[in-house]
């Protein structure tokens, strides 16, 4: 399926992004659209340990669509931090840092999303996000339409990987997934 100069280079992008020890963001949240707010977030090191797993309470309720993929319950986030209470934890701990996210266009779009909800005027924190998606698309090769290479959903690209690790649609779950599919990339031979 892979096309060696792009796999070559997705690999060694793969090994300069884990050389910067970095961080894997995760959010679910209350949906896809305009309005859409964060309602888990977790953080974990580049070691793997988790630095935040967090529910949060939005501003408006979760839809029962948005509930049937990652079983996340408006009762359960009744007393959950607010985005506003839970930022500042979140701002210290992106500070500085490389940050991995797989859908990184998603999940920062959801983080402007909560600050507009909430109110609060900080601008995402002064991380260096990248796109472990788009690079695993490169790494894997398929092509898409426009010349580019086709994404793999999470789920896709673990089973493509032979990754042993849940995808319950929860941000811990998923942000140590990505991490996976970041260190298999980084440990393929060409």
């Amino acid at each position: 399926m892979h096309n060696s100069t792009s796999r070559t280079s997705a690999i060694a992008k793969a090994e300069r992004f884990l050389a910067r020890q970095p961080l894997f963001l995760d959010t679910e949240t209350t949906g896809l659209d305009p309005r859409a707010e964060i309602v888990e977030i977790a953080l974990i090191d580049h070691d793997g340990s988790v630095l935040l797993d967090s529910l949060v309470k939005p501003t408006r309720r979760i839809p029962n669509d948005a509930t049937r993929v990652h079983n996340i319950s408006n009762e359960m986030v009744a007393d959950a931090p607010t985005w506003v209470e839970l930022w500042p934890q979140v701002q210290v701990l992106l500070a500085g840092r490389s940050v991995g996210i797989y859908n990184a266009d998603f999940d920062l779009r959801m983080i402007q999303q909560s600050h507009a909800a909430h109110g609060v005027l900080d601008g995402v924190a002064s991380a260096t996000g990248f796109c472990i998606m788009k690079l695993y698309a490169e790494f894997y090769g398929e092509p898409g339409r426009n010349g580019d290479f086709r994404w793999q959903g999470l789920d896709k690209a673990a089973r493509q990987c032979r990754i042993d690790l849940p995808n319950s649609h929860r941000a811990q779950a998923d942000a140590l997934l990505a991490r996976a599919v970041l260190h298999f990339m980084a440990q393929s031979q060409t």
